[in-house]
C-alpha cells in the first residue's frame, strides 16, 4: 500500500489540487517535487508556499538547468533532433530530467511512488510513465488527472473550497509549459487548426531589434561553447540566444503533430534559440562531416526525435544511438555565422579546422586541381547499368 508519494509539481492549477485530492481521496504523503529547468516565469518561494497550502508535507525545489542544458539538451542538438522535422522537442525533453529527480527524491525519502498531473490525452503522461519504469521500475506511478473526473471549472472550485492558494480562472484558456529549450502554447481558441494564433501568446519571440546583425556561435565536437568569442556553458548559451535572436520576431512553429496516443494536435511553440542552433550545427556539419556518414545520421536523427518524443529517453536504442551521434561529432569544431534582420535567422558562413571542403576540388578558377579527364570514365560507368537497360528494356517508354 502506497504511504508516501513524491510529486511532479507545477504550482499550476492540476498539480495544486493533486495535492490535497491524494491527501485525502488516497491517504497518502505527498512531497512536492518542483524542478527548475529555465521555466520564465515560476517564483519558486511562491510555488514552494502553495504545495505547502495545499497540504504537501515538503516543498522541494531543484536546480536543475545547467543539468537539463547539458546532459539532455546538448544531445539533442548533435542529434538534430526534430520532431517530424520541425518541433525541437521542448516539453519531452525535460521529463526525463524530471522523472530522474523524482525517482532520486523518492529514494531519498523513502517514497512508495511517484505522481504527475498529465491528462489521458496527452503525450506527458507516457514520458513520466515509461521513464519512471526505466529508471525505478518498483515505484508505483500515480496519476490523479486520469482518475477524479474532474473539470478545469471542477478543479477551480475544489481549490477554493479546500484554500488552495491558485492563479487559474476559467478564462484563462491556454496551456504554457515552458524551459530553456523552448516555449509551447496550446488550447483555447488554438484548437482550430485554421484559427490564427492570437498576438498576445507570444513572449520570447516579441519583435523588438530592428538593425541587422551577426552572430557567431563557435561549437567544439558539436556542442556550442561560446557566442561572438565569449565562452558559455550550455544554459548560459541557449538563453542568450533566445533573447538576441527571439528579439528579431524569429523562431516560432504553428503545426499539426502526431500525437503519441494517436490524436492529431494543433501546437504552437517558440524555440528561437533552440533552432537557430540546430540549423548552425547542422551547417557546420556539412562541412565536416564524410559524406555517407552524413547522409547516415540524416536518416537517424528522425528516429532519435521519435524516440525522445515518444518518452524513449532510457532505451536501449537511445542509447545506442547517443554512441554513434558523439562518435560523429568528433571533428564537429568551428564556427557559425548566424545573420540576424526582423523576421529572418540565415547562416551566411561557417569554418573549421577540419573542414573537408577543399577550395582547390571546387574551384572553377585558375587554381583548380581535379582532375577533369578522369571524369568521362566515371560517368560512362555510373550509368552503365541504366544504359544497359535502356538498350534491352527501356524501348520507347519516354
Amino acid at each position: 500500500m502506497v504511504k508516501r508519494v513524491v510529486l511532479a509539481y507545477s504550482g499550476g492549477l492540476d498539480t495544486s489540487v493533486a495535492v490535497r485530492w491524494m491527501t485525502d481521496e488516497l491517504g497518502v504523503e505527498v512531497i512536492a517535487l518542483s524542478v527548475d529547468v529555465g521555466q520564465s516565469s515560476d517564483d519558486w518561494d511562491v510555488v514552494r508556499e502553495r504545495a505547502l497550502a495545499a497540504g504537501a508535507v515538503e516543498a522541494l525545489v531543484v536546480d536543475a538547468r545547467e543539468e537539463f542544458a547539458r546532459d539532455y539538451c546538448m544531445p539533442a542538438l548533435k542529434a538534430n533532433a526534430l520532431y517530424e522535422g520541425r518541433y525541437p522537442l521542448v516539453s519531452a525533453l525535460s521529463r526525463p530530467v524530471i522523472v530522474k529527480h523524482l525517482v532520486a527524491t523518492a529514494r531519498l525519502h523513502g517514497a512508495d511512488a511517484v505522481a504527475h498531473g498529465c491528462t489521458g490525452k496527452g503525450n506527458d503522461q507516457v514520458r513520466f510513465e515509461v521513464s519512471t519504469r526505466a529508471l525505478a521500475p518498483d515505484l508505483e506511478v500515480l496519476a490523479p488527472v486520469r482518475s477524479w473526473g474532474m473539470t478545469r471549472e471542477d478543479c477551480i472550485l475544489y481549490a477554493y473550497d479546500h484554500g488552495i492558494p491558485i492563479t487559474a480562472t476559467k478564462e484563462k484558456r491556454y496551456s504554457i509549459d515552458d524551459n530553456l529549450w523552448g516555449r509551447t502554447i496550446e488550447c483555447g481558441e488554438m484548437e482550430d487548426p485554421w484559427a490564427v494564433p492570437p498576438r498576445g501568446i507570444w513572449l520570447l519571440t516579441e519583435p523588438t531589434a530592428t538593425e541587422p546583425v551577426d552572430l557567431v556561435v563557435s561549437f567544439r565536437e558539436g556542442v556550442p561553447v561560446a557566442l561572438d568569442g565569449e565562452e558559455m556553458t550550455p544554459a548560459q548559451l541557449v538563453t542568450a540566444l533566445n533573447e538576441r535572436v527571439g528579439a528579431y520576431g524569429w523562431g516560432r512553429i504553428d503545426m499539426v503533430e502526431n500525437r503519441r496516443v494517436g490524436i492529431k494536435s494543433r501546437e504552437t511553440y517558440e524555440c528561437p534559440g533552440s533552432l537557430a542552433l540546430v540549423m548552425a550545427h547542422a551547417d557546420l556539419e556539412a562541412i565536416c562531416l564524410e559524406r555517407d556518414l552524413q547522409r547516415e545520421k540524416l536518416r537517424l536523427e528522425t528516429r532519435y526525435a521519435e524516440l525522445v518524443y515518444d518518452g524513449l529517453w532510457f532505451s536501449p536504442l537511445k542509447q545506442a544511438l547517443d554512441a554513434f551521434v558523439d562518435e560523429s561529432q568528433r571533428f564537429v569544431t568551428g564556427d557559425v555565422r548566424l545573420h540576424l534582420s526582423p523576421g529572418s535567422c540565415q547562416v551566411t558562413g561557417r569554418r573549421s579546422d577540419h573542414s573537408l571542403y577543399d577550395y582547390s576540388l571546387a574551384t572553377y578558377d585558375s587554381g583548380d586541381r581535379f582532375r577533369h579527364e578522369d571524369a568521362a570514365g566515371f560517368v560512362r560507368l555510373w550509368g552503365l547499368n541504366i544504359e544497359t537497360w535502356a538498350s534491352v528494356q527501356g524501348g520507347d517508354r519516354w
